[in-house]
């Protein structure tokens, strides 16, 4: 296969949780980019058609579709849709998360739950119904979002979120365990750990601690629009045929020290 094949994504259908904003829209552009169909979802639909339309002036065909991660019935939805439009499901993103910052001992239990069950019970519900009909297809690449906030504990004085870090941790084990549950079946999982991004989730984080986040930053920078885009296109295309399992570190350096 010529290595510009081993990226190419034309006619592969890709499902982006969370893509009406940040980290989602960032891959979805990306996939559209590389030929594939791309279907945006996330709560507010309204983001979602405004990326939507944007990937189609790029020559893409997308649908946009309202979707809260953690309800069965709105992600069957989903699922069904992008067959009925697509016939396939390649590529599944999930990206859908939230978080809480509070001190442990002050942490309500309902925002705790709240992180888990958007960040690892969608991540599980999405993965269990797209699985399905990536079963019967004998292949298809699922893809999760996690954070280098699940590799290791944080600084309090910057980010003191422990729900959103166990729920991240959380991820990281359920893509490795998937990975060897549905690998006989064709399915790749992975899982991409971002650093920190300027998106709405981090701007209060990073006005707060950024410049001493930075410093522990090898390359000093946070990452950029376009820093998501390559890897993720990576796991999604026949470039990463014989990865599975694996959690691709996108941080700038910063794990390392």
């Amino acid at each position: 296969m010529h290595v510009k094949d081993l990226f190419d994504l034309s006619g592969k259908t890709a499902i982006v949780t969370g893509g009406g904003r940040g980290l989602g829209q960032q891959i979805a552009e990306g996939f559209a980019e590389a030929g594939a169909n791309v279907v945006v979802c996330s709560r507010k639909e309204e983001n979602c058609r405004e990326v939507s339309e944007e990937l189609k002036k790029i020559g893409a065909e997308s649908l946009a579709l309202a979707c809260d991660v953690t309800d069965p019935a709105d992600v069957q939805r989903v699922v069904d849709k992008t067959m009925e439009t697509f016939g396939s499901i390649d590529i599944l993103v999930n990206n859908s998360g939230t978080s809480w910052g509070a001190p442990v001992d002050e942490m309500p239990l309902e925002a705790f739950q709240k992180v888990l069950h958007v960040n690892v019970t969608g991540t599980f519900l999405m993965s269990q119904a797209v699985g399905k009909v990536m079963t019967e297809q004998k292949s298809g690449k699922i893809i999760n979002i996690a954070s280098t906030a699940g590799l290791r504990g944080s600084d309090p004085r910057f980010m003191d979120a422990i729900g959103y870090n166990s729920s991240k941790g959380a991820v990281i084990t359920f893509t490795k365990d998937l990975a060897v549950k549905w690998g006989p079946r064709g399915i790749l999982v992975n899982a991409i750990a971002p650093g920190f991004f300027p998106t709405k989730m981090s701007k209060v984080l990073l006005e707060k601690g950024g410049d001493k986040i930075l410093e522990g930053t090898p390359l000093r920078k946070f990452g950029g629009e376009d820093d998501l885009k390559g890897v993720a296109l990576f796991l999604a295309t026949p470039a990463s045929n014989h990865i599975t399992g694996e959690t691709i570190v996108v941080d700038g350096g910063s794990n390392a020290m």
